[in-house]
Parts: structure tokens; sequence; C-alpha cells
């Protein structure tokens, strides 16, 4: 298990049941409250997470009682039923953690699908995210792992890229280097990619890894992209 990962551990023990949610909800949880910082409720959680009721019913509990990375904003003069309905913010702790968290993955969005026709074939019926991951292109095989894992999540797949500092590549058995004519993706993909990275002020560098998850809807193909990146932390 990655370090970064174990320090969520907690939130998976109990005495009972083992909680029916996964790493990756736990991580793209905190994304989601990070961005809603006046707050997310149990609802809009459950519909952007693919969960059940119950089970981000226990999310929300662990994540409050066990990791304290949520509370219940109290401050104003709201009645307890209205700070209810603004629903739950991170506390310092939490937003601690999502910086580990963002320092290997900086940057989580939808994709657009004309500039992936390459890397995406068939384009009906698909959503799209993407995500870039920080320095990790020497844990990164062939990408078998990460489309198993965009899969494990009701996702349709994953594909990587890596940036060699100048362009991005599929990853393949052999070098990269050496099978540019075959691997190299296109300057209009590379330069949507970028435009995309410098917009949101971060910086792509070589050995990063672009992963592209993609789903049947915009809900499972960002799970499908933040479960592949896991496998890469």
């Amino acid at each position: 298990m990655n370090e970064l990962l174990s320090e969520l551990d907690s939130v998976f023990q109990s005495p009972t049941i083992k909680p029916t949610f996964d790493y990756v909800h736990v991580v793209l949880s905190l994304f989601l409250f990070g961005e809603n910082t006046e707050g997310i409720g149990r609802y809009r959680l459950q519909k952007e997470l693919e969960i059940g009721a119950g089970t981000v019913k226990s999310l929300f509990n662990k994540l409050k009682t066990v990791t304290k990375y949520i509370i219940v904003p109290s401050e104003g003069d709201l009645k307890a039923g209205e700070l209810q309905r603004r629903g739950h913010v991170l506390t310092q702790k939490g937003f601690v953690f999502l910086a580990k968290v963002k320092k290997k993955i900086p940057l989580l969005r939808k994709a657009d699908l004309k500039y992936l026709k390459e890397i995406i074939i068939k384009q009906e019926d698909v959503n799209s995210y993407f995500c870039l991951v920080k320095k990790s292109s020497t844990k990164l095989r062939y990408g078998v792992e990460q489309r198993d894992a965009a899969i494990k999540v009701n996702g349709s797949g994953a594909t990587c890229l890596v940036y060699d500092g100048v362009n991005l590549f599929f990853p393949t058995k052999s070098k990269i280097k050496d099978d540019t004519n075959n691997t190299q993706i296109n300057p209009e993909t590379l330069n949507y990619f970028k435009s995309e990275i410098e917009a949101a002020k971060v910086k792509i560098e070589k050995n990063d890894v672009i992963i592209i998850g993609s789903g049947d809807n915009y809900q499972k193909a960002r799970l499908a992209t933040l479960n592949a990146a896991l496998t890469l932390l």
C-alpha cells in the first residue's frame, strides 16, 4: 500500500462490516469537498461518487469522526437544520491531506473528446476525464493495471500517456524513444493537454503521466480516471 493512501487505512477498519466504499471514493470525496468550500451534503456526494445512500452515510461518518477531515460549519447565526443543509466542509486536517494528494495528482478535469480521437476511437455514448500524475512514469508498465483499475469502478477503461519533456507517448514494451513512429501522440492532442494543464496553473514535466479515463457518464469517467491514477502513487 502506498504511504499516502495508508493514511486512510483507519477509514476501512471496522469491528463488524467492512465499508463498501474504496480508497478512490474517499480521495474523490476530498477533491469534491475542496472544490465546494461552501459545503457539500450527502445526497450530492452520493450522486457524484455513484454509491448508495447507506454507503455515503458511512463514508461521511468515517471522514467526520475517524479521520476528522470534514466538519459541519458552525459560523454565523444559522440554525442546526440550516447548517446541515449547507453540508460539510474540509477541516484544516482535511485540507492538509488533500494538498498531499494534489502534489501527486494536481489536475482532474473533464476531457474534450474532439481532441482525443486518436485515443478514444469509439466516441458514441462516451464521457471522459483526464488527470496528471506527477513523476510517475517509472511506476507505469504498459497501462494494463490502470485500465483494470478503471473497469473495477464501472468505467469503460483508461489510457496512459507518458511525457518525455517534449512529446507524449503511449507506454510500450520497447523503450519509448526507440518507437516514436508508433507511440507518439499527434501535436494537436499534445497542445490540447498542455493548454489545459497550463490553464490550471500546473506545470507538466518529464516523466509525468496523463491518464484519460472513460465511462458512460461523467461520474464513472472521473472515478475511472482517479482510480487508475491511484495505482501510480
